[in-house]
């Protein structure tokens, strides 16, 4: 007996855990995009600056490397801002292409450190599982089901009344 309740406890709460991972998904999908949305300007204003040179994105970046140890130092951090935005973008195009379920398929596209913490960190779970949550779902399943019944009474009324009526006039 206890077993089972341990068990039945114990599958509710990893299917609680488990149907909240959709609603993750779509928060880390939404930080993603800005993530990407910025790194997408920083790489133009590079390529916008590089093309009035006349260079292309390599050749800026070499010609950066040798301006100095900041140049160099400033060569190396774009170059990775360049490589993450398009690991990235890929991530964002891929994991937006996805069902919800299959995203689960796909953690590794939620490895990103910064934007997993950042999401976790401002997750709300999408089913009340905090108390306030749970009392306003309360809440609105008595106001639902109590004006459901009051309305269903009140038709129940009025057609018993037509019947009486219809009854009488018989």
């Amino acid at each position: 007996m206890i077993t089972r309740m341990v068990s039945l406890l114990g599958g509710l709460g990893a299917g609680v855990g488990l149907s909240q991972f959709p609603a993750y998904a779509q928060a880390y999908l939404q930080r993603l995009g800005g993530h990407v949305d910025a790194l997408r300007r920083t790489v133009a204003e590079f390529d916008a600056d590089a093309a009035a040179l006349g260079l292309e994105r390599q050749a800026a970046l070499v010609q950066l490397a040798q301006g100095g140890e900041m140049g160099a130092q400033r060569a190396e951090t774009m170059a990775a801002t360049i490589d993450r935005y398009a690991r990235l973008s890929s991530d964002l195009h891929e994991l937006a292409a996805m069902a919800p379920v299959e995203r689960a398929l796909h953690l590794g596209r939620f490895a990103e450190t910064e934007i997993a913490s950042a999401t976790l960190s401002a997750f709300e779970p999408a089913v009340p599982v905090s108390l306030d949550a749970m009392l306003l779902a309360g809440a609105g399943a008595l106001l639902g089901g109590g004006l459901l019944w009051a309305v269903l009474r009140g038709l129940r009324r009025v057609f018993a009344r037509r019947a009486r009526r219809h009854d009488r006039l018989a």
